[in-house]
């Protein structure tokens, strides 16, 4: 194999096993490989009582191969999510992104939702773990949406999934409307609270707007009750100091009152009111966030790309297909039973055991036994076999002279009856699988109330604010410097949104926003707040072939603070720039021997406007060099 061929091999290798044993969930499940292990490994430790998290990681550590801060930093992520994981300890803040205490102070066991809907053995697919010497689920026979409770976001190799929480009631009420063939709607939920605008939210594959609750006890104060999904008090306050530093908000003190509860206190600049910084809160700051999703998962062991409704559908329909499974083994469970204990009445109230005392051989009494059950053979549940004669011979003398037959009678026919109930369920199981969901919502769905509310609002745009919040801003053009915190007599008035372009003498620009003090070079010869449609006449001199063009363009697109090239080899030198689109101008030559025009008129009314990337036209003709530009 060449290196080539390896290397692509390998690289193949990888990105599946990325895709699909540690990125991505599975739509079963809805469990990333190890959180599935993480589960499984707490069932098989369980017994009711907490265990540290420690023993849990090292437990896990059987069927995960990675390291123990993975396996830690995911079992207190799914503990926070407060589905099936109870915690005791300090397992950190997801408001304030405080960390959890060490793995060896901290205690967790799986909770009863958990342990209701989550693990099943008798349907539950197993394979060899990482190093053969356990078995792991393939997927756990989760009975509920998983997936679509706890949210999940990852990045594998050629694609990412974000996936939003929802609410657990609105759910199962949704799988319920799925089972009756009926339409519905499903939307996220926070932990955090907030307010969300799902008008985008395409069924999972669009984006949402999400921002923090804010309250006005006054018209002095505001109070931060609730924060965006995604962010922490700390990061929120963050964003609101930054802002703060570059004069998009005037605020006189911040103060984070935050404990079980989310409470940031904002107090406005003088001449502020709580409104006006409100709106200047949801356009600058974190205040407000708008989160792209995309809902892809496992399925069928293939990454594929759904909707949230048409994962809902697929956890409806695999529920109906696990609680038939389950009522199956049930049945066959209880078949089983009521021919042992069949079995059993016939062969004690008959008293066939004292007709085996004589006999000397395994063969004379397995005959015997055979040949006497079989006189009542109409009442067998199904046919006689070894086992069952077998099961009879270690009946003890004990039992057998304590057999009450009322007691055994009234026990068959509560099997008896479970099993008419288990046929009733199994010819309507899309009735008993609404049934079961309801038994969960009613018993669990109560402390899951929804958190986040629903609500459409437009964006607060810097148009909108500004009016409130004009900004000078300074050019020092000695020093290079640009800002609101700039000594000079060079005063350019702005708003905190907008952006400055900045274009220098070496044929180069780049776009700024409003900050304190940024610097943007001592060659600077144009600053001006950005207006795409704006039209700029450019002669400048390429200094690779020391050759002058002439171009008209726009400047539509840009990254911030990125720096473009207006001379296509990077090198360049301009010679004349106006944004007067009908600019006339005298080009004027060095002198050399027997040139008879030493200068001549150029109009840029006739120039094409273009791309600002683009060489442009040669304004010189024949040996003429461009010597200096002056307006005609």
């Amino acid at each position: 194999m060449s290196i080539k061929d390896m290397i692509g091999s390998n690289f193949i290798e990888y990105a599946s096993y990325v895709i699909k044993d540690r990125a991505i969930p599975d739509i079963d499940d809805g469990l990333k490989p190890v959180q599935r292990r993480i589960l499984h490994s707490m069932d098989e430790m369980d017994d009711g009582k907490f265990n540290k998290v420690a023993n849990v990681i090292g437990n896990t550590m059987k069927y995960h191969p990675h390291g123990d801060q993975s396996i830690g930093g995911s079992l207190v992520v799914l503990a926070n999510k407060d589905y099936f994981i109870e915690k005791q300890g300090n397992f950190g803040n997801i408001f304030t992104g405080d960390d959890a205490s060490a793995p060896r102070y901290i205690e967790c066991r799986l909770s009863p939702l958990a342990k209701e809907v989550l693990f099943n053995k008798e349907i539950t697919e197993y394979v060899d773990s990482y190093d053969g010497r356990n078995k792991e689920p393939v997927t756990l026979p989760a009975k509920v949406p998983v997936l679509l409770m706890m949210g999940t976001e990852g990045i594998a190799v050629g694609m990412t999934t974000k996936i939003l929480p929802h609410n657990f009631g609105e759910l199962l009420a949704a799988e319920i409307a799925i089972l009756q063939n009926k339409d519905f709607e499903i939307y996220p939920d926070f932990p955090q609270g907030g307010i969300i605008d799902v008008t985008e939210y395409a069924k999972g594959n669009g984006k949402v707007k999400i921002r923090a609750k804010i309250e006005m006890p006054n018209d002095k104060t505001l109070l931060i009750k609730e924060i965006p999904f995604g962010t922490t008090t700390e990061s929120l306050i963050g964003s609101i100091e930054n802002a703060a530093k570059k004069n998009q908000i005037k605020i006189s003190s911040i103060n984070d009152y935050t404990a079980e509860k989310v409470e940031i206190e904002i107090k406005p600049g003088r001449g502020e009111t709580a409104a006006d910084i409100e709106k200047a809160l949801y356009a600058y700051t974190d205040c407000e966030v708008t989160l792209s999703v995309s809902c892809i998962l496992i399925m069928d062991n293939k990454p594929v790309e759904m909707t949230v409704d048409d994962v809902l559908r697929h956890n409806a329909q695999k529920l109906v297909v696990d609680l038939e499974k389950e009522l199956n083994i049930e049945k066959h469970k209880l078949t089983e039973r009521l021919q042992d204990m069949t079995l059993e009445q016939i062969f004690i109230e008959n008293r066939i055991y004292k007709k085996i005392e004589e006999l000397k051989t395994y063969e004379e009494i397995i005959a015997t036994i055979t040949k006497e059950l079989n006189k009542f053979k109409k009442l067998f549940i199904r046919d006689l076999t070894i086992e069952d004669i077998e099961r009879l011979l270690e009946i003890k003398i004990k039992r057998i002279s304590r057999f009450d037959i009322e007691n055994h009678r009234r026990n068959m026919d509560d099997i008896v009856r479970k099993l008419e109930e288990i046929e009733v369920n199994l010819k309507n199981v899309v009735k008993y699988t609404i049934k079961y969901i309801q038994g969960i919502q009613t018993k669990y769905a109560k402390q899951y109330p929804r958190k986040t509310q629903i609500k459409k609002f437009k964006t607060v745009t810097v148009k909108e604010i500004e009016k409130d919040i004009d900004v000078n801003v300074y050019w020092d053009k000695k020093g290079g410097f640009l800002g609101t915190d700039v000594k000079s007599d060079t005063v350019l008035t702005a708003l905190p949104g907008e952006k400055f372009l900045v274009i220098c003498k070496d044929a180069t620009y780049k776009v700024v926003g409003v900050e304190s003090k940024i610097f943007i070079d001592t060659t600077a010869m144009y600053v001006e707040k950005f207006d795409e449609k704006k039209v700029f006449c450019l002669i400048y001199t390429d200094l690779a072939t020391n050759t002058a063009y002439s171009k008209k363009f726009k400047i539509e697109k840009f990254l911030t603070n990125k720096v473009y090239n207006l001379s296509p080899s990077g090198k360049g030198r301009i010679e004349y720039l106006s944004v007067n689109p009908k600019q006339k101008v005298v080009l004027h030559y060095v002198k050399k021997p027997k040139q008879k025009i030493n200068e001549e008129p150029f109009s840029f009314a006739d120039v094409e406007i273009k791309g600002y990337g683009i060489k442009g036209n040669k304004v010189c003709t024949g040996s003429k060099e461009l010597e200096s530009v002056s307006e005609k």
